[in-house]
């Protein structure tokens, strides 16, 4: 069973995976990865490419096409506000698209975005047409921010990108959640393991960004396919409705109205 189909800034998806095509061993391996990971949004990013690599970049494009997906160019290894407001539009150039996942670093270290910086170029973006989808941390009073410049999906962290920790504050996920209750919420970064992003479906997120998880797994393939079935399982628990947890025990089978069996001895 397939979890139910949503919208993405009026697109609509049946997917609730955003896969990325980086770090993969080989192009095959990543067109295998993405194919069985089922997802319909590919995020990409721009390369500065020299003459000698125009060749085997443009075999890279001519391969992503061929996947039929949307595609989510993002502004990764930007650190300011005029670099990720640039690479955006060349983006929308190149791609032709006003999707956007914007990223702005604030820290080399822990990759962590810079929340200033973030908000002052979503709001120069969506005043130009772009349809942001900003990579953010967990905080409430960011999301909020944002939110009012008009983003229709948020993608707060669940731990700094490429750590697979997990979800390090499941507190603020889940306010964020309650919080933002009409806003599309995918989790993006620190997901390394199935059962993290089955915690963050059941929370009520709507989807999860995924890539160094899958590009370096033992099998990329199997791991992307897993990844799905995860992400599909957790949505449709929530969908389902998950029992809440209880401090004293309850019976699965009431004696109450019950008829009693009585075991004769002759």
């Amino acid at each position: 069973m397939q979890a139910s189909s949503w919208q993405v800034y009026g697109q609509t998806l049946n997917s609730r995976m955003f896969i990325g095509t980086a770090l993969y061993s080989s192009p095959q391996i990543m067109l295998e990865a993405i194919k069985a990971s089922g997802a319909e949004v590919i995020t990409v990013s721009l390369r500065r490419q020299s003459a000698e690599q125009a060749q085997s970049g443009q075999q890279f494009w001519q391969m992503i096409e061929s996947l039929g997906c949307h595609l989510l160019p993002n502004t990764a290894g930007c650190y300011s506000v005029k670099e990720a407001v640039s690479t955006a539009r060349l983006a929308r150039e190149l791609f032709e698209t006003d999707w956007i996942k914007l990223e702005v670093m604030g820290d080399s270290y822990n990759l962590q975005p810079d929340p200033f910086a973030l908000v002052e170029a979503t709001r120069t973006l969506i005043a130009e047409g772009f349809k942001v989808f900003p990579y953010c941390t967990d905080d409430l009073v960011l999301c909020q921010r944002l939110a009012d410049l008009g983003c229709e999906v948020l993608m707060p962290w669940g731990a700094p990108i490429g750590t697979g920790q997990g979800l390090l504050n499941p507190y603020a996920l889940t306010t964020l959640r309650k919080r933002l209750p009409e806003m599309t919420l995918l989790v993006d970064a620190g997901i390394g393991k199935p059962s993290d992003a089955v915690q963050a479906m059941e929370m009520g997120y709507d989807g999860i960004l995924l890539n160094t998880a899958v590009a370096e797994a033992l099998e990329p393939a199997v791991m992307a396919q897993a990844f799905a079935q995860a992400i599909n399982a957790g949505r449709l628990a929530y969908e389902g409705g998950i029992m809440p947890k209880r401090d004293n025990a309850k019976p699965s089978t009431p004696t109450l109205d019950q008829p009693i069996w009585q075991q004769h001895v002759s």
